[in-house]
């Protein structure tokens, strides 16, 4: 063969190729039931079924990991080839990465155990006077540090959960709508938990995301392919459109 014919062939399979020769997609993410669960060692729920089909969509394959937020954050910021969901979009972190497009919607507040009648919040000032779990990175780490709060940091929700129900904190911040799968996680009743207080400046959007040095091309399959999913009744229900 020939150094003209192997220069053709390898241009031929460059061309070919859905992602440069040397990369390979991770996707990472957080535990975050019921968005991002674990189901027979494998990352699922409903967030992460809809990045499986933006993917598919996009005609690209990703090797899902679940890690606790600030390393998942810290592997998206720092790894060419890495996606992460479900992040929210924030003036800090705007240019970090590529916005896909959101795959979660949160409205987060104040969950405790539920028979903790003496806890009682009507304002946020009322929930200073108790203690609070927050996961290291968490978008509610740093609106709540704003906003004038101490709180102890834990590496992922469900440890947040653990002490709660250890009762070493008062309070954890989470959508009312998860909290009945986080108690069945925790093989607790489904009603052991009970939402007491929304935190406005808490509702957002959850972002797929990728690195800022991702290449183009693959952005653009990315973002193509979030169009196609996004007008899925699937996407809709999800989202609660």
């Amino acid at each position: 063969m020939t150094n003209a014919v192997v220069g053709r062939l390898l241009l031929f399979i460059l061309l070919i190729s859905p992602l440069p020769l040397q990369a390979k997609l991770q996707v990472v993410t957080e535990l975050s039931p019921p968005n991002q669960t674990i189901e027979n060692h494998q990352v699922a729920g409903s967030s992460t079924d809809l990045v499986k089909a933006i993917l598919k969509a996009a005609e690209l394959e990703g090797q899902f990991s679940i890690y606790p937020w600030a390393r998942a954050f810290k592997l998206a910021q720092h790894d060419k080839y890495t996606l992460i969901y479900s992040i929210a979009k924030t003036p800090a972190r705007e240019d970090s990465f590529h916005w896909i497009g959101p795959v979660a919607v949160f409205h987060l507040g104040f969950v405790t155990n539920r028979y903790r009648e003496d806890i009682k919040i009507q304002s946020l000032e009322d929930a200073k006077q108790y203690k609070i779990a927050v996961q290291r990175g968490d978008i509610a780490e740093g609106t709540l540090k704003t906003l004038g709060f101490n709180f102890v940091q834990t590496s992922d929700i469900e440890k947040s959960y653990e002490l709660l129900v250890a009762n070493r904190v008062d309070l954890v911040i989470d959508d009312p709508r998860y909290i009945k799968t986080m108690a069945i996680e925790l093989n607790l009743p489904a009603d052991h938990f009970t939402f007491l207080y929304d935190v406005e400046a808490l509702s957002v959007k959850g972002y797929l995301a990728t690195n800022n040095q991702l290449p183009a091309d693959i952005v653009e399959r990315l973002r193509i392919a979030f169009a196609k999913v996004s007008k899925t009744e699937t996407y809709r229900k999800v989202l609660e459109l």
